[in-house]
């Protein structure tokens, strides 16, 4: 079979195409026929050499969202069948046309949702609905800030923001296409992050008040300016730096009743199977009824998993990048 691995950390050009065997299921595990793979940031920085959700290690292989067929099942299996159309994440080996994953870790695709949407779900669906639901614990009527609202996650917690009933959403991004797009997903107000002045738009968007809930995942001073955007006992859940900087919160900046949290999905991944069930449940209701439905922006075959590198580094993606193998 093909599959994509890098022997070395850099640029995307370290990803290269090769031949290997094609993987057999050890019990508890399914064999997959990928249709679709979704590309997920980490993967770029972990493919630089950056620990992000993992270790960086080589050879690499790229991990990420994988949906297919099941082709063979493994010793003591029953939850799916051969043939069943499925979709799962995977943290190494994933840009491939076969993959073997764990059999309860797999969601059955929904009707009417083809592989590259199907990818939405498991990592960048359930990261969105632990960071929204579980972390920020939105409740109708409040106002929630969104940054990096037209991405692979963001564009989902637009909607779920709008599918839990928050009362004003705000969208930031970079560029009017995209804020065009969060607005088409269900934003009440968006602003442009890389102007001066934005946070004083949402400020203004608020009455002065600030806001209830800010998801925030680009880092540097969009964090800052994020944090000190809250209301009084507003949260901030911080889940990713694609910035690459991190920066220090002041207990000043916190002071005044605000709460930051950093969110993990791998955390929750490893250490809470019952809250998964529920996110993956709630989820599927979410797509199924239409209250959410994941966009892919490109679909690209499996050689050019570098060109889809770099269109995630160039962060001008409106949604989902896919490879197809």
């Amino acid at each position: 079979m093909r599959i994509v691995r890098h022997h070395e950390f850099g640029a995307p050009s370290v990803l290269q195409l090769e031949e290997a065997d094609t993987p057999t299921p050890g019990p508890g595990q399914v064999l997959i026929r990928a249709e679709a793979v979704g590309v997920n940031f980490a993967e770029c920085q972990r493919r630089q050499g950056i620990p992000v959700g993992g270790p960086a290690t080589l050879p690499g292989s790229p991990g990420g969202d994988v949906a297919g067929v099941v082709e063979q099942l493994g010793e003591g299996v029953d939850q799916v069948k051969v043939g069943d159309r499925v979709v799962t994440g995977v943290a190494a080996d994933g840009y491939a046309e076969y993959v073997v994953t764990q059999a309860d870790w797999l969601f059955a695709v929904p009707e009417g949702i083809d592989p590259g949407q199907a990818t939405s779900l498991p990592i960048p669906g359930q990261t969105a609905y632990h960071v929204i639901t579980t972390a920020a614990k939105l409740q109708p009527g409040e106002t929630v800030l969104i940054t990096a609202a037209a991405g692979g996650i963001g564009h989902l917690l637009v909607q779920m923001a709008k599918a839990l009933g928050a009362g004003r959403i705000i969208a930031a991004a970079r560029g009017a296409q995209k804020l065009a797009f969060a607005a088409s997903l269900g934003a009440d107000v968006t602003v442009d992050y890389g102007e001066d002045g934005w946070d004083e738009k949402v400020r203004a968007a608020t009455d002065g008040r600030g806001v209830d809930v800010a998801l925030e995942t680009v880092g540097g001073d969009i964090l800052t300016k994020s944090v000190n955007l809250t209301a009084q006992f507003g949260r901030t859940v911080v889940y990713g730096a694609a910035g690459g900087e991190l920066p220090a919160i002041e207990v000043g900046d916190i002071f005044d009743n605000r709460i930051v949290m950093g969110f993990s999905m791998w955390g929750v991944i490893g250490s809470k199977p019952d809250a998964m069930a529920q996110g993956a449940r709630e989820l599927l209701e979410m797509v199924t009824s239409g209250k959410v439905r994941p966009v892919v922006h490109a679909e690209l075959p499996l050689k050019d998993a570098a060109a889809a590198h770099e269109l995630m580094e160039s962060r001008s993606q409106l949604g989902r990048v896919v490879l197809v193998p």
